[in-house]
């Protein structure tokens, strides 16, 4: 499958919204965390790729014409050369409120893994994709100060490397406008996608309260 629209923006910066919206404009599937959750055949393509194997992004991405969220956005400038045509959307919001919702969620899911009750493949999924992707990208994801900075720092090396024609970088409480503008759509009549609030992501990653807890 060929991409034709790569998600770069951190998770907790609006990807399952954003997700929805692509979806709700007709474009099929979207690739984000939920799927690779969802598919033990996911789970192993990306374990495969985590441990150094080449990338075979037509396999991966099957049935997928879209992506978001990690663990693509890991390797959104790979996916970016792959796919030349493909044009980048990239979320962003502030600082602060990206700490707040990550730190109660993907951050602190990653700190309490030994302890969450996963099938043994997930779980096996889950601790690569801390080992490769979030420790790299954050140092202490623990630390406030070490992930704004990384966060900081992905925001701005996305900015620098994709060109501004192939780039569209939106706040998701900016709803239909910006993206229906960049990919040449009508407005749905219908409200632009919120959720994904720190409850749900509790519930779709464990299945149940306890060790990631949001508030």
């Amino acid at each position: 499958m060929t991409l034709k629209i790569i998600g770069s923006g951190f998770g907790r910066s609006g990807t399952k919204s954003l997700k929805l919206a692509l979806e709700s404009l007709g474009f099929g599937p979207c690739h984000h965390m939920h799927e690779v959750i969802a598919s033990e055949r996911q789970q192993a393509l990306w374990m495969a790729a985590m441990s150094g194997a080449e990338i075979d992004w037509g396999d991966i991405y099957a049935g997928f014409s879209r992506q978001v969220d990690w663990p693509g956005l890991h390797y959104w400038h790979e996916a970016s050369v792959a796919f030349p045509a493909a044009r980048v959307i990239h979320t962003e919001r502030d600082e602060e409120d990206w700490w707040a919702s990550f730190s109660t969620t993907i951050g602190r899911f990653h700190t309490v893994l030994d302890q969450v009750p996963l099938p043994p493949a997930l779980d096996a999924f889950f601790r690569a994709l801390r080992t490769t992707m979030v420790d790299p990208a954050f140092g202490d994801h623990t630390d406030k100060a070490s992930a704004i900075a990384a966060y900081r720092a992905h925001n701005a090396r996305v900015r620098a490397t994709i060109p501004a024609g192939r780039l569209l970088v939106m706040d998701v409480r900016q709803g239909w406008g910006p993206l229906c503008d960049f990919l040449g759509t009508d407005v749905p009549d219908a409200p632009f996608p919120r959720t994904n609030a720190r409850a749900e992501f509790r519930d779709v990653v464990a299945g149940e309260p306890g060790p990631i807890e949001a508030d």
